[in-house]
């Protein structure tokens, strides 16, 4: 049986993406020095439309098997509409196939074709995978990468259709398993131009804060405050307010200040109606150098500073916030199933 493994930041999922209007045998990695700007907004070095912008995990996907082998899928299937275009021979033949047979594939031309019109991409385009924890691009021409389909664990293997797999592109195969951890601090995306920001993320590192912050920043609220927390990045300073239900953190909440003390952003990050969910631990406070969970700064061209991390979700797929109040969340699609 298969094991897969979102990879997460933007989280457990950790972050790739599509842009819905729009290129491995050779991957050209760079790697940029940091350089000094602490605007509010990266200066864009070309226009990307984000009028159809959609993010998404990259999953490791294995046997059940120790020590086995790995591959790198993404799946595309949250914002494929269509059925999915599995080849008609193998729903036909599933019951004269092995489970090895059925549980991988790659696509046919037509399902190819089929898969890159629904997500509107073409050969031309490429993918690119930002590891920002590292500062690393990876630039793939998707004509070079393969479009597969990997059975989802959650689905009946006695009885498959098209819905039964997740849709997408193969990255990497035969990966040792200590690649699980590299595409933790990554993301990346589909389309005809690099959309992000070069050495612009950071770590976010937390320190307890003083008891006046609290009043100061953070309105009362039926559930009962706990312990207050902050972090700096270029010119904000970031505010972080634990509440408590019954001795436990349900919820969290962020306000960023600018250096002239003006309220630039207001987040609630929430367990509420989140099944099995939980807060990631903070780096800093409970959290060592080797299990960073937020990261925030520039990450996307022509789009104000970002921060992520905060909850691990079973149901459902994570998001990123801008840190401006005019931008909605950013959510990231992982093809969470179960």
């Amino acid at each position: 049986m298969m094991k897969i493994k979102p990879i997460a930041a933007l989280v457990c999922f950790q972050l790739i993406i599509v842009s819905c209007r729009k290129e491995e045998k050779k991957i050209v990695t760079t790697e940029t020095k940091t350089t000094n700007d602490s605007v509010k907004t990266a200066n864009p070095e070309e226009k990307i439309d984000y009028s159809n912008f959609n993010i998404f995990s990259l999953s490791t996907i294995s046997s059940a098997e120790k020590d086995s082998d790995i591959d790198v899928f993404i799946s595309v299937s949250d914002v494929y509409k269509d059925v999915q275009p599995i080849p008609a021979d193998i729903i036909k033949n599933q019951k004269q196939m092995s489970f090895e047979q059925l549980q991988h594939f790659e696509l046919d031309a037509p399902s190819r074709k089929k898969l890159l019109n629904g997500i509107h991409l073409t050969e031309n385009d490429s993918l690119y995978i930002y590891e920002y924890g590292s500062n690393k691009l990876q630039k793939m021409p998707i004509s070079k990468l393969k479009a597969v389909a990997y059975l989802s664990p959650y689905s009946d293997d006695q009885d498959l259709d098209p819905d039964s797999y997740m849709m997408g592109f193969q990255v990497a195969t035969h990966q040792k398993t200590t690649e699980y951890d590299r595409y933790n601090n990554a993301i990346a995306y589909f389309g005809n131009k690099n959309p992000f920001v070069d050495n612009k993320m950071k770590a976010v590192k937390w320190q307890k804060a003083n008891t006046d912050i609290s009043k100061k920043y953070f309105s009362h609220s039926k559930l009962i405050q706990g312990k207050t927390y902050q972090s700096q990045y270029e010119n904000m300073t970031y505010y972080l307010q634990d509440y408590l239900e019954e001795g436990n953190i349900v919820e969290r909440k962020l306000i960023v200040i600018n250096n002239q003390k003006e309220k630039i952003a207001e987040k609630t990050f929430s367990l509420a109606g989140s099944d099995g969910g939980e807060f990631f631990p903070l780096y800093g406070i409970d959290a060592d150098e080797a299990n960073i969970y937020q990261w925030t700064g520039h990450l996307f061209k022509g789009k104000p500073p970002v921060i992520f991390g905060f909850t691990a979700l079973s149901f459902g797929c994570p998001s990123i916030s801008f840190l401006d109040k005019k931008e909605k969340n950013l959510p990231i699609n992982c093809d969470n199933r179960h």
